[in-house]
């Protein structure tokens, strides 16, 4: 009887065996295979839209060690009923991508950090995301030539404050305006018409963000903000009309164009010559940096393309 039993026992391991032998081959046969599960997360696509390798992001090393330390304002939004936008869409969802720039079609450098930027032909541009003392949002800057290069942002609105000057700028060694014939400059742009900004000339004298400084503001285009301090004239320079805004101490002051100036040219000197007339800009005042890019406040808190297709400074 227990060898009829053992017998039995061998007859059905047998029968067992060959019946995982042949889910095994059935398995494999039709491609799939069962594998141990890993913790490890599935490795990352490559990013397509990363930067060129040439030229690489940098610091400042040319033509001036030091960035625009751009300090904020006062300023507010003209809108009293603006509110940062609250999401409502799924979390998932992601932000629509903002168009990119029609005429900066192959970049040649990119940069995402708060401090980047390239110098190139004696002009540097610069992702200046300088108020720190705000919760940025996300900003990248592309750049074909200091001429023509775009950033796309995406900010929210925090009580009217600016979070972010992307520009190009040339730097100056603190030279004597009166020591010029000449300073003209030549721009063009082009913005989204969401959120709040200004569009703007960012002119520093007697230094560049000091305790000292004057900071000469030439807003371009208008989109919702309000310059610091208060407005005191109207003037007419240059075939264009200016409200004129400044604190009380001089130490700020924006030219604000009654009609809005997507390109053209500028006489900077002339300019420079009228507000000493003021005397609201010592005659004695040195040129530190003259930058053109956008102030951002808020992009309604969505990605928006800002664009730039000219610049230059002619001076003698």
């Amino acid at each position: 009887m227990k060898a009829w039993l053992s017998k039995l026992g061998a007859q059905r391991l047998l029968l067992v065996t060959g019946l995982v032998a042949s889910l095994a081959a059935a398995s494999l046969a039709a491609g799939y295979l069962l594998e141990p599960a890993s913790d490890s997360p599935a490795s990352a696509m490559p990013d397509p839209s990363g930067p060129s390798n040439s030229p690489t992001e940098s610091k400042r090393t040319s033509p001036s060690t030091t960035p625009t330390t751009h300090r904020p304002t006062t300023t507010k939004a003209t809108s009293t009923t603006h509110r940062p936008t609250t999401a409502t869409a799924n979390p998932d969802t992601q932000a629509p991508a903002a168009p990119v720039s029609k005429s900066c079609t192959k970049p040649v450098f990119k940069t995402s950090d708060r401090n980047g930027g390239w110098s190139t032909s004696g002009y540097y541009v610069h992702n200046n995301m300088w108020n720190s003392d705000e919760s940025l949002g996300p900003e990248t800057l592309y750049a074909c030539s200091y001429h023509n290069w775009y950033v796309v942002s995406d900010q929210t609105n925090h009580a009217g404050a600016v979070k972010t000057y992307p520009n190009v700028h040339k730097d100056y060694d603190n030279t004597r305006i009166s020591s010029f014939n000449r300073i003209t400059s030549t721009f063009a742009a082009t913005s989204p018409h969401v959120g709040i900004y200004n569009v703007a000339f960012d002119i520093w004298t007697n230094g560049v963000a000091t305790s000292g400084s004057t900071e000469i503001m030439i807003w371009t285009e208008n989109f919702k903000q309000v310059p610091a301090g208060n407005k005191v004239t109207r003037v007419s320079l240059g075939g264009r009309t200016y409200n004129v805004w400044k604190t009380s101490d001089n130490h700020y002051i924006a030219l604000v164009p009654t009609a809005v100036m997507r390109s053209g040219s500028i006489d900077l000197l002339g300019i420079f010559k009228w507000l000493m007339s003021k005397g609201w800009l010592p005659s004695s005042s040195t040129l530190g940096q003259i930058c053109f890019g956008v102030e951002i406040v808020s992009t309604d808190g969505r990605n928006a393309t800002f664009s730039f297709t000219d610049f230059s400074i002619t001076d003698n």
